[in-house]
């Protein structure tokens, strides 16, 4: 479908493609605007990436580049994984680009220096 660009979507366009073609995520396991319930609140994912027996294995939100990543934007996305349980976090602004191992035992978000592939992370989970 058609959509405006604005500065979330350049941000979102921009990282799908480097998920499908550096990470090797196939693009038929990315959903975006996924509708959640928590709490009786709705919520929507930016984008959720599945493994191949359609488990969530990792949510990405994304935001406009002049939107800082701080702890408030791992908040929310930590908001989401409260009901889908994933074992990793990617959040974007398009030019900070993080991705977090989800320490469930611990309680903490573990950051990755490189980026995995798609195939490793999903031999992690």
């Amino acid at each position: 479908r058609w959509l405006v660009l604005t500065p979330e979507e350049w941000v979102r366009q921009n990282t799908i493609i480097y998920i499908s073609d550096t990470l090797e995520a196939p693009m038929s396991l990315i959903a975006n605007e996924v509708t959640i319930n928590y709490n009786g609140l709705t919520k929507r994912c930016d984008s959720i990436i599945y493994d191949e027996y359609g488990k969530p294995l990792i949510i990405v939100e994304y935001k406009r580049p002049d939107v800082t990543i701080s702890q408030r934007v791992f908040d929310q996305i930590a908001t989401y994984n409260l009901q889908l349980q994933v074992p990793y976090l990617i959040v974007s602004n398009g030019q900070q680009h993080l991705l977090c191992r989800v320490d469930f035992e611990n309680r903490k978000y573990i950051f990755a220096q490189q980026w995995p592939k798609y195939s490793e992370l999903k031999t992690k989970n």
